[in-house]
């Protein structure tokens, strides 16, 4: 058993979380980057996306059979498995030549094993855990930029891989349960939590949330080189984001405890879609340096805070298959958000009409997260 809200046994694991979180999706940006000028610069920017959404995706979608098996106190063999996983393929996309492969080693086979890091934790541990996310997505981008024009993307690869393998084996060795296991009937779905309106609001708010909210993350590098910015500057732009997601996370988990998680992500989602508008028009260096700041934040806060609710909205016994679906209807979003963005970007031969579509998106899941929280006070406000 773990200390609920201390003790040596239960930082372990948050710092074992805190290390699997550490990021390594988040640098996607760099390397659509890299691919639209080099490796698959004959396909376009929407087809090139899919291995990115379906990588964002796949760190969802598992979470509907891993987080009922670690309701069942299954977790640790399922986590050395994916931890593998991640490794292994990280090495092999450095070996990829085909669309195909990297579709299967970079979206699939890292977005699966990425899947399968699933916990659940609260308030400030929730955002110290999700802080590894922001150190690694501030490493990986600045370390790919680096290390691909010196050794090449082969070896850039297995130097990443490498990185993973020693973080990764602190979280298999501290990670560990509070609670022991419960076999909660339902099997792997619960679908009567839909039945609760407040439960399948919020679920349309984390959709609506994951179509928005990697868009500018994604492509901000792109509409960077697109001003004349230097090709430095703009894969650096990536970390910068992640970097400052990092306070974002942080301050999520303190707030959530304060004010409610509801009341504090709402209006910095609502931020986050008014840059996604701005973003297209910052025509600068310094402009794009201070949207990637402030989006960072935002997102950050998003993604820090986007479960705390799902707990309030069920017994605790079953937090895990329900934190399991809420993530695997968020993984739709994920999927289908950077490609739309991609289509529209070859359409319009712009960034103007995506951050009209991302800045949009992105205030209906506002809207919902508000909608939510008045199903479950009966009022507008108050703390959820």
């Amino acid at each position: 058993m773990i200390s609920q809200d201390g003790g040596l046994r239960a930082w372990l694991v948050i710092l074992g979380v805190s290390v699997l979180l550490f990021g390594y999706v988040n640098s996607w940006g760099v390397f659509q980057a890299y691919y639209e000028e080099n490796t698959l610069k004959e396909y376009s920017p929407s087809t090139i996306a899919w291995i990115g959404s379906v990588q964002y995706a796949f760190v969802l979608l598992p979470a509907l059979f891993s987080g009922r098996l670690f309701d069942l106190g299954i977790f640790k063999l399922p986590f050395l498995a994916a931890s593998i996983v991640v490794v292994v393929c990280t090495i092999l996309v450095g070996q990829c030549t085909q669309y195909w492969h990297f579709f299967l080693c970079q979206g699939v086979g890292i977005g699966i094993g990425c899947g399968m890091w699933f916990r659940r934790r609260r308030g400030l541990a929730m955002g110290i855990t999700a802080l590894g996310s922001s150190v690694g997505g501030t490493i990986f981008p600045i370390a790919a930029q680096n290390l691909i024009p010196k050794v090449g993307l082969p070896w850039t690869m297995r130097i990443l891989g490498f990185i993973l393998l020693f973080a990764l084996v602190i979280p298999n060795l501290t990670l560990e349960r509070r609670l022991p296991p419960r076999n909660v009937s339902g099997g792997l779905f619960n679908l009567a939590v839909f039945k609760n309106p407040a439960f399948s609001t919020y679920a349309v708010a984390v959709i609506t949330g994951f179509l928005g909210l990697y868009t500018v993350l994604t492509y901000i590098d792109l509409s960077a080189l697109a001003i004349g910015v230097s090709q430095d500057m703009a894969f650096y732009l990536v970390a910068i984001a992640n970097a400052s997601s990092g306070l974002g996370r942080i301050m999520a988990g303190l707030m959530a405890d304060k004010v409610g998680a509801i009341n504090f992500i709402a209006p910095t989602t609502l931020l986050a879609g008014a840059l996604s508008f701005a973003w297209p028009f910052a025509k600068t260096e310094y402009a794009l340096i201070v949207i990637a700041v402030l989006y960072g934040f935002t997102c950050g806060a998003f993604v820090s805070g986007l479960l705390l609710p799902v707990f309030e909205l069920g017994d605790v016994a079953d937090a895990g298959r329900r934190t399991g679906m809420i993530m695997t209807v968020g993984a739709a979003g994920a999927l289908c958000g950077i490609p739309i963005s991609g289509a529209i970007n070859k359409a319009t031969g712009g960034f103007e009409v995506v951050g009209y579509y991302a800045g949009s998106i992105t205030v209906v899941s506002v809207i919902f997260m508000l909608i939510t929280r008045h199903l479950v006070l009966g009022r507008l406000w108050g703390k959820f």
